[in-house]
């Protein structure tokens, strides 16, 4: 089922959805299945699997000269997506990138999804990966988000690259975005980067899932400049709950987020991370009940890997 299904036969109850992470190469998948395990008490009616690009490494040669090798670190999203699916009867949301694909490779990936009965995607611009610094789109692929988005719904649509294919058959994709309370990076504004949102929600994104946030009052203004500027689609929160003392610079610096002041000192007076921790959970529970209260469709925890802390907050909310 689409997410945007999901949400409109909830009916105005605030479900409750994850995202996480791909196993690392070389593990098990029943590490993965015993993260998810404890979750499935509060029936999430969709996950969301992350996907990271290939970095590249330098192996010492022979003679002292360097071979530059791609590798990724986590690979296999689209497998993931379908053992959760087979093994949960969950619907699952890939997360579909610009970087390091050429389009042909997007194209390839969407019908492989297609084939396998998944019906959601996020498209993604993606990061950049270490050794660039910024982002550079594979030279047959896509430098923008709405760039991906706009081949999606062309899929959508029956038109595949080879236009000479005839009576193709369409996918179904419902089309998810990401959207920044705090802006994008990238964008001079938030005006801009909300003149970039909508266009994607004209072009056919169903629904926004934000980025990490600890101040709702920005995520409630976000939802109001939303609005005035005709971006009418659901506005999924996401949270992501503190867990360690040095998370508290180190998410503002990865993700471009502030920590209000209130937390970042909760956290300073932290004698280790057990205690971090619980601190996190405390916001992100206290989070929580005023996002549901102001009525979100969904409250999407980052996961990051570990149940545990998203366990103990959907405990006391579902």
């Amino acid at each position: 089922m689409k997410v945007i299904d999901h949400i409109t036969r909830a009916a105005g109850k605030t479900l409750f959805s994850i995202e996480i992470l791909p196993p690392l190469k070389g593990e098990n998948i029943r590490s993965l299945f015993d993260n998810l395990d404890p979750l499935m008490e509060f029936k999430p009616p969709f996950i969301d699997v992350t996907y990271h690009r290939e970095e590249y490494v330098y192996k010492k040669k022979e003679g002292g000269l360097l071979e530059k090798r791609s590798t990724r670190k986590r690979p296999g999203t689209v497998g993931i997506c379908a053992a959760i699916q087979n093994h949960y009867q969950i619907d699952t949301v890939p997360h579909i990138i610009c970087g390091g694909f050429s389009k042909e490779e997007t194209e390839n990936a969407l019908i492989d999804l297609h084939f396998l009965g998944i019906d959601n995607v996020l498209a993604l611009q993606g990061d950049a990966i270490k050794s660039e610094g910024r982002f550079a789109p594979d030279p047959d692929g896509h430098r923008f988000a709405s760039e991906l988005l706009g081949q999606i719904v062309a899929m959508n649509q029956g038109k595949f690259l080879d236009e000479d294919l005839e009576n193709a058959s369409p996918t179904n994709f419902c089309i998810g975005v990401a959207g920044y309370p705090e802006k994008h990076f990238a964008a001079p504004n938030l005006k801009v980067d909300l003149k970039y949102l909508k266009l994607k929600v004209d072009m056919g994104a169903e629904y926004i899932v934000t980025q990490m946030f600890f101040d709702n009052q920005k995520y409630f203004e976000f939802v109001r400049l939303c609005r005035e500027a005709g971006i009418n689609v659901p506005i999924i929160p996401g949270i992501k709950p503190i867990t360690t003392k040095n998370q508290a610079s180190i998410l503002p610096t990865v993700f471009h987020i502030d920590l209000p002041e209130a937390l970042a000192d909760e956290v300073e007076r932290c004698k280790d991370n057990a205690a971090a921790k619980q601190v996190g959970v405390e916001w992100a529970i206290q989070q929580s009940k005023e996002l549901i209260k102001f009525g979100v469709p969904t409250l999407h925890f980052y996961s990051m890997g570990k149940s545990d802390p998203i366990y103990r907050i959907a405990k006391e909310l579902f």
